[in-house]
């Protein structure tokens, strides 16, 4: 059983998530929805200081998240060409998407890093209509979002063993994505049945509607069981929050040891109400604090020997 070098306690890996499949463009100028700013940001992002990148596709034309392999890679190849930040490609993708057009891009791209999501859940963005209300610049959106009402946003067991299984076979590892107590049971099974590999890597996810919520005492919660299943020494972990909470989460997870993750993907502000301007100044806002605590910034080398990743070498993009 592979474990985390003591080490690296001391330095904490910051992955930026660019734009996601929940936040449309009516709710910021600055977020990011075709392919070419999609890049943008992503190399302005790595170089404020993330190591890892994650990313989702949107389609040029409509602003939607998107599964089109060709998309995919021109923002794979693009980001590669121009910096050494791991990408970590989404296997979520969108609550709509099937599972097959999930894997489609990660299978033929084969990644260093890909999201796993842990477990079927509720994954409510509906909530947000309201303060958007009538202003839609693209007809599309007010529907997409009050789907989410009534759909289930699916990883079945099988639907896990398939991402493990598929992805699994040519060396990419996953960013083991949970957002309540339960997907840390559910990866505790897939550990137990041998799919899974250590050092892990585990995004413990606060304050989405449907998983568990913000607060330090349900972070706290999250990390103690994940200390109980998996013995602290046999994974690397960080902190998504949604919304306000993204900046205090993350700021607790740095003074506990753990790595951190922003983006527009799961907050557009920079402040009380203040919207940010791109994602490099979210990376900034939380390096500054990452530092101040006198912790190292990791470097995507840094990075890629703290997770055991193949290489950006053994990818297929």
């Amino acid at each position: 059983m592979s474990t985390i070098d003591k080490a690296d306690r001391d330095r904490a890996i910051i992955t930026c998530a660019i734009t996601g499949a929940t936040h449309t463009p009516t709710m910021s100028e600055f977020l990011p929805t075709t392919p070419d700013a999609i890049i943008e940001q992503a190399i302005d992002a790595a170089k404020a200081g993330a190591a890892i990148i994650h990313l989702h596709a949107r389609d040029p034309e409509t602003h939607r998240p998107t599964a089109n392999l060709d998309i995919w890679l021109h923002i794979l190849r693009s980001i590669r060409s121009q910096t050494d930040a791991i990408l970590n490609m989404t296997t979520g993708g969108s609550t709509f998407m099937s599972i097959e057009d999930r894997l489609h891009a990660p299978s033929t791209a084969s990644p260093e890093l890909c999201s796993c999501n842990m477990g079927s859940m509720n994954f409510g963005t509906y909530a947000m209509i309201d303060k958007y209300k009538g202003k839609w610049k693209f007809d599309w959106e007010e529907d997409y979002l009050e789907a989410s009402r009534t759909a289930i946003f699916r990883n079945t067991f099988g639907d896990i063993e398939t991402i493990l299984a598929s992805l699994g076979k040519g060396g990419t590892r996953f960013e083991f994505e949970c957002y309540d107590v339960g997907h840390l049971y559910n990866l505790a099974h897939m550990l137990d049945r041998g799919l899974v590999q250590t050092p892990m890597f585990l995004q413990l996810i606060v304050g989405t509607l449907g998983g568990i919520g913000p607060g330090p005492e349900n972070l706290m919660f999250m990390k103690e069981t994940a200390d109980r299943l998996f013995g602290a020494d046999t994974y690397q972990w960080s902190v998504l929050a949604g919304g306000r909470h993204q900046l205090n989460m993350a700021t607790m997870a740095a003074t506990m040891g753990g790595n951190v993750r922003v983006g527009l993907e799961d907050s557009l502000y920079a402040g009380r109400g203040r919207l940010a301007r791109s994602n490099a100044e979210q990376v900034t806002m939380i390096r500054g604090v990452i530092e101040g605590l006198t912790k190292e910034i990791a470097t995507p080398a840094d990075a890629r020997r703290m997770l055991g990743l193949k290489g950006v070498e053994k990818v297929a993009y």
